[in-house]
């Protein structure tokens, strides 16, 4: 198995980035952010999950969003 020391994202489940990002900035930014309705319209992390494991250039959104958040809290 390879390691991938620089890369923040490896061995972090999307679910996790879901949930850390709806704690830090609430689904309302998330949706500002990332214009997407599952996390404008009755957001859940079900919806969430199944929407962003079906859409590579919303996935790739969200994990940015992440990496963004991971900075600011540094």
């Amino acid at each position: 198995m390879y390691s991938q020391p620089n890369n923040l994202l490896h061995g972090v489940k999307l679910e996790q980035i879901i949930t850390d990002l709806e704690v830090y900035y609430g689904w309302g930014y998330m949706g500002t952010i990332v214009k997407i309705k599952c996390f404008t319209d009755n957001p859940s992390l079900k919806s969430s999950l199944k929407f962003l494991r079906r859409t590579p250039w919303a996935r790739t959104k969200v994990e940015n969003m992440y990496l963004n958040m991971l900075k600011n809290r540094k």
